[in-house]
């Protein structure tokens, strides 16, 4: 929704009723991941896209349908074998599509939402898309991080029905939310934890997962922008205040001019690096590298250690490291020389590289041709159950 929701809240604050539909699962080569919404306008504007152009002829008419007589829609499109065209995914995709209307009756907590997504404040929507009583079909809770007091900041009025479910989808949403997690899950009609028949569709707004460039040079830049590019908060730091301007490094989120390994100290002391992190260590010179892979090697949750240099360049490198005190399960994490072998050259092609590298580890993409290989061409983050997220696998990789 989060692409979609400048246009969503215009006509929601105007007081008009829009339809949406929302890819809320998908299995195989879905052309979308659970999440990508299409919005049908009160003049009947398309906007957003749930398949890349294969069914949203299907679910603009469903979603104007559903804007007429009001009763949400959980709709199932793949390919048929009797007629593979006229369900629209040619790709051999399945994905499942939660279409319903949105006003300010039955959204009274959209522009609060926004509010919060618009402020990179945590939120998650968790809607009710299958239930055996038709009158829980699209009711919604909203979900906010538990208070540092052990109190909630979440609902604010909304519920699913009963305090049991509310409990019950809570908790997960919370655990999705902490991770940057969109899922479907499945409970009983009261939210039972082992029983059938009630499925809730979790979206969660996680503030943009982070970046941490060190190092101000040029490949930075091309970096820094392929960070921006993904949807990273990227931050540039460097001692070097000649080298570390906002001017060098225009795609950047934020440019810091300090050492990087102190930086990283004061970041991880506030609670500011998690699971997603992305730490990118480009300098290639141990006063600077050495002292920040330390700490970043120690860290107890991130996403991608990454550190730039020849092999030669690298074997001093872990060296040095192992003469500092870490252990080979510590240097075990990172990526160096880092990137995957792409044959990269120039600091955008070496920028590619490194981005493949990161999603690739992040979805168990093996960085291989597809063309020369077979089965799913999709991936799912390692450790996630179900199939309501995919990404396109990376094919690709870079040398040292």
């Amino acid at each position: 929704m989060r692409e979609v929701l400048p246009e969503l809240l215009q006509w929601w604050r105007a007081g008009a009723t829009v339809g949406v539909g929302t890819v809320v699962a998908t299995w195989r080569s879905a052309p979308r991941p659970a999440g990508a919404a299409m919005l049908v306008g009160p003049g009947g504007e398309a906007v957003g896209s749930v398949s890349g152009g294969c069914v949203e002829g299907a679910v603009y008419e469903l979603a104007q349908g559903v804007v007429a007589d009001g009763a949400p829609v959980l709709q199932r499109y793949g390919v048929s074998d009797d007629d593979a065209y006229a369900v629209g995914l040619t790709c051999g995709g399945i994905l499942d599509v939660f279409v319903e209307q949105v006003s300010r009756q039955t959204f009274p907590e959209l522009g609060e939402v926004a509010e919060d997504i618009e402020a990179d404040r945590p939120v998650a929507v968790a809607t009710v898309i299958e239930h055996p009583d038709p009158a829980w079909l699209g009711r919604r809770l909203v979900v906010r991080p538990e208070t540092d007091a052990g109190g909630s900041t979440g609902s604010r009025g909304s519920s699913l029905g009963s305090s049991r479910a509310d409990d019950a989808v809570t908790d997960d949403a919370r655990g999705l939310l902490a991770s940057g997690r969109t899922e479907t899950l499945t409970y009983g009609p009261d939210g039972e934890r082992r029983g059938e028949g009630m499925r809730v569709f979790i979206s969660s707004f996680a503030p943009k997962p982070r970046m941490l460039v060190f190092g101000a040079i040029d490949f930075a830049a091309a970096v820094a922008h392929q960070g921006h590019f993904l949807g990273y908060h990227v931050t540039v730091c460097d001692a070097r205040p000649v080298f570390a301007t906002t001017s060098r490094f225009p795609s950047a989120d934020e440019v810091v001019v300090t050492w990087p390994h102190r930086y990283l100290e004061s970041e991880r002391d506030a609670g500011r690096i998690d699971a997603r992190t992305v730490i990118c260590v480009l300098t290639h010179d141990p006063k600077f590298d050495v002292p920040v892979l330390e700490i970043a090697l120690r860290l107890p949750e991130v996403g991608y250690i990454g550190a730039m240099g020849s092999r030669r360049t690298h074997e001093d490198r872990m060296e040095r490291l192992r003469e500092a005190g870490l252990t080979e399960t510590e240097l075990d994490r990172l990526s160096s020389p880092v990137g995957l072998d792409l044959g990269a050259r120039t600091p955008e092609e070496t920028a590619v590289s490194i981005a493949a590298e990161i999603i690739a580890l992040q979805w168990g993409g093996r960085g291989e041709r597809l063309g020369r290989r077979d089965g799913p061409i999709h991936h799912h983050a390692p450790g996630l159950v179900g199939a309501t997220t995919g990404s396109e696998e990376v094919a690709g990789n870079h040398p040292d």
